[in-house]
């Protein structure tokens, strides 16, 4: 059975291979050591909020999904938007809810803190997160998104 709860600074290390895979799976180098740090350093300023899917065999714990939400502001609405930045579902746990889950966690997070929105970006070739967004209810918006990347 999959459980849910939100991240503390101590559970960076346990959460740092889910993470590690996540940045695998985007085409990055597996980096163990700096997804802990980079966790660990979120959680510890309160820059984000991680919630993650596990599952508990006795002492074990073992997480199987992820989500990262990172706060920001709507001026015209003078409210909180919270940015999905991250999801995550490790392969043997995928099409059990898992994800589904998470947004859940999202959503709550949102009401909770009377927040205009969760927001989100995905890849346009990937159509089987597409499909689960829509299907939970988040819609498309027809807005450009720009991005000016600051070279090293």
């Amino acid at each position: 059975m999959v459980k849910y709860r939100r991240a503390l600074v101590e559970d960076a290390r346990s959460l740092a291979n889910l993470f590690n895979d996540y940045r695998l799976f985007y085409g990055q180098e597996s980096d163990l050591i700096g997804a802990e740090k980079f966790l660990k350093a979120r959680l510890e300023r309160e820059e984000s909020v991680v919630y993650y899917a596990y599952e508990s065999n006795g002492d074990v714990v073992e997480p199987v999904g992820f989500t990262q939400l990172y706060p920001s502001f709507s001026s015209v609405s003078m409210k909180r938007v919270w940015i999905l930045n991250d999801l995550f579902v490790a392969k043997r746990a995928r099409r059990k809810g898992v994800a589904q889950g998470l947004i859940e966690k999202a959503r709550d997070l949102a009401v909770e803190t009377e927040a205009k929105a969760v927001t989100l970006e995905t890849d346009h070739d990937n159509h089987n997160a597409q499909n689960l967004y829509e299907k939970i209810g988040f819609t498309k918006d027809t807005q450009h998104h720009y991005t000016l990347n600051v070279p090293r």
